[in-house]
């Protein structure tokens, strides 16, 4: 494993791969985040498609994310997060409707604890997901965070 950290409209993004594929993307002070020292040697010059394609995200260039990604998860947390990256760009999905979209109705609190436990923030955009009234319920880099990308997906840019 190698990290980089790279900067960004939203503070610093620490990047991690695992065998040169993004396992890793995470915010300072986020929630549930690993212990740095599993992120492996700091390698600038890591993952230079991922920091391309988020370079073109936060400059507006960008909608879609065509990187290869490997999170560690359980099985459901896996399927929380290949469904969280069907939400179009700009949109938001309810915890709700994921767990439906997933086949499991009645599982939004669990879905929301999935979402917390996302490894690769912004690629796997658990920033999409809102509470049942479009609320901005938790979010691991926290709610401002959360509305920044939301506003840039929107059109709005994001405030450093």
């Amino acid at each position: 494993m190698t990290h980089t950290v790279v900067t960004s409209p939203i503070g610093p993004l620490t990047l991690v791969a695992t065998d040169g594929v993004l396992s890793g993307l995470y915010m300072d002070s986020q929630l549930y985040l690993p212990d740095i020292t599993t992120f492996g040697a700091e390698e600038p010059d890591c993952l230079p498609e991922a920091r391309e394609q988020l370079r073109a995200y936060f400059d507006g260039e960008l909608t879609a994310f065509t990187l290869a990604v490997a999170p560690r998860g359980t099985p459901f947390q896996q399927r929380c997060w290949a469904q969280l990256q069907q939400i179009p760009y700009g949109e938001t999905w309810t915890y709700r409707e994921l767990a439906e979209r997933i086949g499991r109705p009645t599982a939004a609190r669990a879905v929301g604890m999935a979402n917390g436990h996302n490894p690769i923030s912004i690629v796997i955009p658990c920033h999409r997901l809102v509470g049942t009234n479009g609320s901005l319920t938790g979010y691991g880099g926290g709610v401002q965070r959360k509305q920044a990308l939301l506003d840039l997906e929107r059109g709005r840019r994001p405030r450093g």
